[in-house]
């Protein structure tokens, strides 16, 4: 019998999800040399991640709080749970949404501040409550900035609302696609979506491209009094240019789940917590799938939703596995090939894929493989890290 996994857990992560990875796994806050971690909101940028770490599981979407390039040039995947929380950041976005046509967060402060025992009160509920009449959300357009599962639900149920939904994506994929309904009209750019809706909700992922994308040049193309609202990442939204526009109400309302210095206690800002995926259903959706494909790659050596991997998934045929990460550069296959055939090594099955800078091979064979051979893959020019996978039974 193999010696247990040891997983390093971080943060209080759902035991339902814990307990998908098995009996060939030991999980706990304190471990030496761990064989994986698991976390959700710490922060691994500034520690020292043991050597031992095979692989890094976020029980999440976003990644920012793990250093991904310096986990790739060691040839570790770092895996997150995209589309794990859709629902729950769904119904957080048709909530904004509602919060912002309906004035409902001045309207209970406006409640809150009546004096309970004061025979008036109804009579300055009468009276106040004019100040705080809205709109109704059907009929107005919404403008979906991204079509990943999030966007697709969210445009979906805007629909069922009875809105009219404007949808864009550059890189959607061929998933999102068939899963976006076909009353969502496709936005040919960016620009087309700002400039024809009443409101517009941002699901992309904080990288270079995006970063500040709505910025003092974008807002000027939206409609007078728009709504805008996001739950994707703080960095996409340049806060001095919201702010900007809501005091000339250029922008009627900002919803957003990221509150800062800057923004809070702005009148027409409504800013939440963080609470996009902070629902019972969503915490433990993120720990089942995120916790599966760490146990999936530490036995098997199959790679899903690594954002520095390719998607890598080989049945079984052979007892016998390699595993084996790499730079993208030329010759990386036929080395290893040359070196399993030298020590009279059959490949019985094998799978090779390729994203960005890393490469990723499995490699099932007909019998045992010498521990000199796996050490002879892994003095290979550009072969970041090998691993023997052999199956118990």
């Amino acid at each position: 019998m193999a010696e247990p996994f040891q997983v390093l857990v971080l943060n209080n992560v759902s035991p339902t999800g814990l307990k998908r990875l098995g009996e060939r796994f030991v999980c706990a806050k304190e471990v030496v040399n761990p064989d994986a971690i698991l976390l959700r909101s710490a922060d691994l940028r500034s520690v020292e991640i043991p050597r031992s770490v095979l692989a890094i599981g976020r029980a999440g979407s976003g990644t920012n709080n793990i250093p991904v390039a310096a986990m790739s040039q060691r040839g570790v995947p770092v895996f997150n749970a995209p589309g794990a929380n859709a629902n729950a950041v769904k119904e957080l976005v048709l909530a904004g949404m509602l919060m912002a046509a309906r004035n409902l967060p001045a309207a209970l402060k406006f409640v809150a501040a009546l004096e309970p025992n004061d025979p008036e009160m109804e009579k300055k509920v009468e009276a106040g409550k004019k100040t705080y009449a809205g709109f109704e959300l059907a009929g107005h357009t919404l403008g979906v900035v991204g079509l990943g599962k999030i966007g697709c639900l969210v445009a979906d149920a805007a629909i069922k609302l009875g809105m009219q939904v404007i949808g864009y994506d550059p890189e959607i994929t061929v998933d999102a696609a068939w899963s976006l309904p076909s009353q969502v009209k496709k936005a040919n750019s960016l620009v087309e979506v700002l400039k024809g809706s009443h409101f517009i909700t941002l699901h992309v992922p904080l990288v270079t491209a995006t970063k500040k994308m709505i910025d003092a040049e974008r807002i000027a193309l939206m409609k007078h009094g728009a709504v805008l609202l996001n739950f994707a990442r703080e960095g996409v939204v340049d806060e001095a240019a919201v702010l900007t526009a809501l005091e000339t109400k250029k922008l009627a309302t900002y919803v957003c789940d990221f509150p800062s210095a800057q923004i809070n206690s702005h009148p027409q800002v409504i800013a939440l917590p963080h609470l996009g995926a902070s629902t019972r259903e969503a915490e433990e959706n993120c720990a089942i799938m995120v916790a599966d494909q760490l146990r999936d790659y530490l036995l098997d050596g199959n790679i899903v939703n690594a954002v520095n991997f390719p998607n890598v998934v080989m049945p079984r045929e052979s007892a016998f596995r390699i595993a084996v990460a790499n730079a993208n550069v030329p010759n990386m296959v036929g080395q290893i090939t040359a070196a399993l055939a030298g020590a009279g090594l059959n490949i019985h099955n094998m799978v090779n894929k390729s994203k960005q800078d890393v490469a990723y091979t499995l490699v099932d064979v007909d019998s045992a493989v010498p521990k000199a051979v796996i050490e002879a893959i892994a003095k290979i020019d550009g072969v970041l890290a090998v691993r023997y996978l052999p199956q118990e039974g």
